[in-house]
């Protein structure tokens, strides 16, 4: 034998690519193929290498370990070709060799995820499955190896995935190797042959040989005919036939099977187990060399020969476990690996083939021995198909073949199966759990609630790989359930009372509600229905819980103007006056749907850089003049613009009091964060006049629906007139509780008399003027009363009116809710809510100015306020402000308080109401 033909192992993809330089003397002769695959236990060395040592008789394979590869699909399988035997190996490695195991583990990572690791390692599986279906393609003979003397049965789930992958890529691989220089039965059945399959175990140490008197089986006189390694090898045999047989991997019929074993010929094979005592095997190999030196020695042989014959002669009986003579009893020879493989590579060098279909009527199998030229050919192909996919030509069929892989699911993936039966258990339980004591309509935090009680029942089931994907699909289920029907509209009215109709949309202007479209066209309703006055609070109406800022603000009160105040007296507040026919909300501002709960938004940002940023809607501390585009300096009494500020005071307003937009409007509520410019379409604040100063009598109080008995008297304020003959003609006072105020009401002053409200003797008519003020709350059951305190609420029982005097309540910030002195049996407090301001103005030379403020709610909680802001109100009148119904911004409404909620945070800005004297026309 020439070294130089003895190749080293190569990858099959080099093997493939390279072009070998057969000899002249075998290159027209036949090739067998023989693959070798299987598992290899934690020793240092892999079985499967050792066995191709042994066969070659040739140390090819290292037995600790070779260079470190990438572990890529090309290199899973190696080659080596003996020209001399006309034998190629092709070793399969894969996650069943402790070698790649490792490799394997290392590129995990710690923070893999359980399905990921899963995934990687059922992806390495069918990559796997791919290389031994590639093998089962090539090959004439197949060996498979077991570390151990057990079989194991998951070979035959592995063998049945096979099986059906092949049914599955049988059309693709022909199209592959259509153009082959091979046989038509190559090309119909895409295989040389149906490959048989052999099997190698390794005994473990708990099988030796015996004493004669265990072998015997108690009768030491009748010896045993085989040793206990070939009975094991014989039960063997008939353990794998009969599992092959009942799940059908193995038929009658030898070409259609993907595998075929031999009916009378051996094809399992056990290697004994090797010696434990190292010096002793030392010693029994140099004891034969010295008798093999004794029985030789009339034929000398120097040399290297005699070396190579001598160690060939001392590892035959040690690695290939051939016993040399015949043992104590009459027992059979056993044969060497070498011997058990060769009699079946005999069978195709030969040409003969395998005749191993049973049955009645046998059918002969086909069968060809190629060349290796050929061989190489079929096989490039069906590794570009099966494995490297690098070919552009074959690129399509690889796709295909890969997406055939999915049949290999059903048996690899036993893991996945459990799972997913397991999950699809508990889904039924999963869907009851959400649907129990459900209503027929719910919202989403039902529903979420739901979902989370669903969540805790399957996973207290559910296990396994495929838990995740189940839980997704019980989220979908849910979502469906609900949104299907079940889903309960989530707007929230104005009050913070959620529409009790089923998801629906809302009526474009002009449409009916229509019940029966999916989904329905409906109006928000809650069923809340409160009972309120009219803007002037003569007329009581009931009305439905509004869902937008213009139902709530301004329908209502139009609705009722047209039967009771709409003839009255009042000061408009200036509103959006359109230029186009098409007017727009403002750029900045987020349009709002008209079934949204608020159809307002707080004010666009300036549209100056410098003023932009100083504008915002949480800042509520500057200043409210500020914050409305006007400066304090140019209001009030000092107006005229004499004094030698004149020029700065007219400098400031500059571009506060440009004119407003008529191209876009504020949509929504004034307040302190909205921007200059801009009104809104409705003003949500009204001033209407009652009457005359006489019409209000202090000793009946106002004659009106709904208030609570003595309660509907308005609290006086005197102010003190000074009479024109004084120096300080002219001259105004502020009445903001300073030094420079007026004094309280009920108080004597020097010259006057001290019973409350009477003139002085000494002082003319005109010195004193009073004016009556009454801050009205209004519950939601129309229930009505005036407050003298943040927490007081007025009660007269006998004539002659209220005697607490008003400056309390207009130096005090007034709480916008209070609790109602009326309440209901329930256990949910009722609170009654700002609604008017009552003021009678005097016929006097005196000037009373209007500046309401509202903070609905806690920091940073703009401040409302009238789109008209220091209202001087004309003398000689009973006037009443009504206050908005509900406040919103853009980010959504400013919801009434709860219960556990501190209402000090929802109030009226002090200094609501200002007095200053007026000069009297000149007689």
């Amino acid at each position: 034998m020439k070294e130089a033909n003895m190749a080293l192992p190569v990858s099959v993809a080099a093997l493939l690519q390279t072009d070998l330089l057969e000899d002249a003397a075998y290159r027209d002769d036949g090739l067998c193929v023989v693959g070798i695959f299987g598992k290899s236990n934690m020793q240092p060395g892999p079985l499967k290498d050792s066995l191709v040592n042994t066969l070659a008789d040739k140390h090819i394979f290292s037995l600790f370990g070779g260079p470190e590869d990438g572990g890529s699909a090309d290199s899973n399988i190696q080659a080596f070709y003996n020209q001399e035997n006309r034998v190629l190996y092709l070793l399969l490695s894969s996650v069943c060799d402790s070698r790649q195991l490792l490799r394997a583990c290392q590129s995990l990572s710690a923070a893999t995820s359980h399905s990921d690791a899963h995934d990687f390692w059922k992806g390495l599986d069918r990559q796997h499955c791919l290389h031994l279906l590639y093998m089962f393609s090539v090959c004439h003979v197949l060996l498979l190896v077991h570390p151990n003397h057990t079989f194991d049965v998951t070979y035959d789930r592995l063998f049945r995935a096979l099986d059906a992958l092949r049914q599955k890529a049988l059309p693709l691989i022909r199209a592959a190797i259509k153009d082959c220089p091979v046989s038509k039965e190559w090309k119909l059945n895409c295989r040389p042959c149906p490959p048989r399959l052999l099997f190698v175990f390794q005994m473990n140490g708990t099988l030796k040989l015996s004493g004669s008197s265990s072998e015997s089986g108690g009768n030491p006189d009748k010896p045993k005919k085989h040793s206990p390694r070939r009975r094991l090898q014989h039960a063997l045999e008939d353990q794998i036939y009969r599992i092959f047989r009942k799940s059908r991997v193995l038929t009658n019929q030898s070409s259609n099977c993907l595998f075929t074993v031999p009916a009378n010929q051996a094809f399992v094979y056990v290697i004994p187990s090797t010696d434990e005592d190292p010096v002793g095997a030392l010693l029994g190999q140099l004891r034969s060399n010295c008798i093999l030196g004794d029985q030789d020695s009339t034929t000398t042989v120097s040399g290297p020969r005699r070396y190579q014959q001598m160690r060939r002669s001392a590892r035959q009986p040690s690695s290939s476990g051939e016993l040399t003579s015949m043992s104590m009893g009459g027992q059979l020879v056993d044969c060497s690996l070498k011997e058990f493989l060769w009699q079946h590579v005999e069978l195709v060098l030969t040409k003969k083939g395998f005749d191993d279909s049973v049955g009645r009527n046998p059918q002969p199998s086909h069968f060809e021995l190629p060349t290796y030229t050929k061989w190489v050919q079929v096989a490039s192909r069906l590794h570009q198909v099966l494995i490297s996919n690098t070919d552009e030509e074959m690129a399509e069929l690889a796709t295909k073949v890969q997406s055939q892989v999915k049949v290999l699911e059903g048996f690899l993936d036993a893991d996945t199966k459990f799972s997913e039966n397991r999950c699809q258990k508990a889904l039924p339980l999963a869907h009851s759990a959400y649907q129990s004591n459900l209503p027929h309509n719910y919202t989403t935090t039902v529903h979420k609630n739901q979902l989370a009680q669903a969540l805790r029942v399957y996973s207290q089931h559910a296990r396994g790989v495929a838990f995740q994907r189940y839980a997704l699909q019980l989220h979908e289920d849910c979502y469906k359930f609900w949104s299907n029907g079940h889903q309960l509209c989530e707007e929230r009215s104005l009050t913070d009372q959620h529409c009790v109709h089923k998801f629906h949309l809302l009526p474009q202007p002009g449409e009916k509600p229509d019940m029966d479209r999916n989904p329905p066209i409906l109006n928000h309703n809650s069923r809340g229905r409160s009972t309120s006055s009219c803007n002037c609070g003569r007329k009581q109406a009931p009305r439905e819980d509004p869902f937008d800022i213009q139902a709530a603000n301004y329908d209502f009160y139009q609705m009722l103007e047209e039967k009771c105040c709409g003839k009255l007296e009042r000061i408009e507040f200036p509103v959006f006056q359109p230029s186009t026919p098409d007017p727009a909300p403002a750029s900045n501002q987020a349009p709002r749907l008209p079934g949204e709960a608020s159809g307002t938004g707080e004010a666009e940002r300036l549209k100056e850089p410098s003023t932009a940023q100083s504008h915002t809607p949480g800042d509520t501390s500057l200043s409210l003049a500020l914050s409305l585009g006007q400066s304090t300096d140019s209001l009030g009494p000092y107006g005229e613009g004499d004094g030698p500020d004149a020029q700065v005071q007219q400098k400031r307003p500059s571009l506060i009091d440009r004119q407003p937009s008529t191209v876009e409007y504020l949509p929504g509520m004034m307040h302190s964060g909205c921007s200059k410019g801009l009104l809104p379409k409705f003003s949500s604040w009204a001033l209407v006049k009652l009457g005359p100063a006489k019409s209000y009598n202090c000793h009946t109080g106002l004659e009106q629906p709904g208030f609570l008995p003595g309660s509907s008297f308005l609290l006086p304020w005197d102010l003190v007139i000074r009479s024109r003959s004084e120096e300080d003609t002219g001259l105004t006072e502020t009445l903001d509780g300073n030094t420079s105020s007026w004094p309280a009401p009920n108080k004597a002053l020097i010259g006057k008399r001290g019973s409350t409200g009477g003139l002085g003797r000494s002082r003319r008519r005109d010195d004193m003027a009073r004016v009556f003020v009454g801050f009205e709350y209004e519950d939601s059951r129309g229930r009505r009363f005036i407050s003298c305190g943040p927490d007081k609420i007025v009660k007269v029982l006998g004539p002659g009116g209220a005697k607490d005097p008003a400056t309390r309540v207009l130096n005090t910030d007034m709480p916008l809710y209070i609790p109602s002195p009326s309440q209901g049996r329930g256990l949910k407090p009722h609170f009654a809510q700002l609604a008017r301001l009552f003021i009678v103005v005097p016929d006097a030379p005196l000037e009373v100015t209007l500046n309401p403020q509202v903070q609905p709610g806690p920091p940073p909680c703009p401040v409302f306020h009238p789109e008209q802001t220091e209202i001087v109100l004309p003398p000689d009148g009973l006037w009443v402000l009504r206050f908005p119904y509900s406040y919103a911004t853009e980010r959504g409404p400013c919801y009434p308080p709860k219960e556990n909620q501190p209402l000090n945070n929802y109030k009226v800005l002090r200094g609501i109401l200002r007095a200053t004297t007026a000069n009297p026309a000149p007689q």
